[in-house]
């Protein structure tokens, strides 16, 4: 039976067939350190030796340090630091930041004029407002440990790391606590380039060799990637080819930054990459990511049926985010998620957005209304199957 206090750190030791320690302490909300009263505690000062490497200082993205060493006799754990910091890199090279065209609106402005006329005409806005409402509720319902949440695919080109900033944009914005995005797609994933970061500096593979208990918010932001809204970026990677997350360190990462954030987005890789089968087996709540075509659902439905003979919180913890890559799909869309519910999972339907299928930074005054509801209903129907897994 699972610690409820610590569940996460159960199931990984359950993956890895060890025993669980006999004394384990747990540092989540459920032991009064809720993410939002974490943030507003003054930081504590890290004490650091005497003795420093020859690196470089971090910079001021990175936690500031106590000068003086205290007596051994006194001094608490010491957090481990890298033996090199790494340099921060472009998320878009230099000789391709030029390339880029001017990012279009979602929908174009005949459709969006019609739509307002017809929401004045029929008197739609205050039902939408309602609507809106419920649903932005939903999303702010309090947690009493941090939940994660694992965005996956069956192949690349899916819309997964679409799917993945547009729930992460959603929960920052609705959201009082801190809330991360994690990269654990290191094979040059395009999440920061969704979420419109700059630069890159230490990632996924970096922080597990950093991060420890009695480190304070404060600390732990140094190293991630401020984003609007109380949103915080942990990269996969600096952009380089080769780059590599084993799941040691996914698992040391996930597990000490848990209870730092009430809500933590990981864009996975695609399935069946081991990373992403344990990131799915540990998260609260998966999305499975799926293109509305033929071979997108036919794919999906193979992997659902097969879900169906694992534990039942598994198939019931997922929702399919079917999207749509074109204007006019290929399929009856309404069909093909009518025959993924019939497996038990929950499916929602991401219509198509010009200025989503850009590939580029993601701006959410420039997504179709239609869309921005679809992704915030989407992000309140994933938090809220993730609330009822422990």
């Amino acid at each position: 039976m699972p610690n409820a206090d610590n569940w996460q750190g159960d199931v990984l030791r359950d993956l890895r067939g060890t025993p669980p320690p006999q004394h384990a302490q747990s540092h989540g909300a459920a032991h009064g350190h809720h993410p939002a009263q974490e943030q507003q505690q003054p930081p504590q000062p890290q004490p650091q030796p005497q003795e420093r490497t020859g690196a470089r200082a971090p910079g001021p993205n990175t936690p500031a340090s106590s000068a003086a060493s205290p007596t051994p006799a006194t001094a608490p754990a010491r957090t481990r630091r890298p033996a090199r910091s790494p340099d921060s890199r472009p998320v878009v090279d230099s000789a391709l930041s030029g390339t880029a065209r001017r990012p279009r609106q979602g929908e174009p402005a005949a459709a969006r004029v019609s739509r307002a006329i017809r929401r004045i005409v029929s008197s739609s806005a205050a039902r939408e407002v309602a609507e809106i409402t419920r649903t932005a509720e939903r999303i702010q319902q309090p947690v009493t440990t941090g939940r994660q949440i694992a965005v996956t695919s069956i192949r690349g080109g899916a819309g997964k790391t679409t799917v993945a900033a547009l729930l992460g944009t959603a929960y920052a914005h609705y959201r009082q606590d801190p809330v991360l995005l994690v990269e654990a797609d290191p094979a040059l994933g395009s999440l920061p380039l969704r979420l419109g970061a700059e630069t890159l500096r230490w990632t996924t593979a970096d922080l597990a060799d950093i991060v420890e208990p009695q480190m304070s918010l404060l600390d732990v932001t140094g190293y991630l990637v401020q984003l609007p809204d109380n949103a915080w970026l942990l990269p996969g990677s600096q952009g380089r080819i080769g780059a590599m997350l084993d799941t040691a360190a996914y698992e040391r990462v996930m597990v000490a930054l848990r209870r730092y954030f009430g809500v933590t987005v990981v864009d996975c890789e695609t399935l069946p990459a081991e990373v992403a089968r344990v990131a799915l087996s540990a998260a609260q709540a998966r999305v499975l990511a799926a293109p509305a075509t033929l071979d997108g659902i036919t794919s999906t439905y193979a992997v659902l049926q097969w879900m169906q003979g694992l534990p039942r919180h598994m198939i019931a913890g997922t929702v399919v985010a079917l999207t749509c890559t074109t204007s006019r799909p290929g399929i009856d869309v309404e069909d093909a998620a009518e025959k993924l519910r019939s497996t038990g999972a929950t499916v929602h339907v991401l219509p198509h957005d010009r200025h989503l299928a850009a590939g580029g930074a993601l701006r959410t005054e420039l997504l179709a209304r239609p869309t921005r509801l679809a992704a915030t209903r989407l992000a309140a129907e994933v938090f809220q199957l993730s609330q009822k897994r422990r």
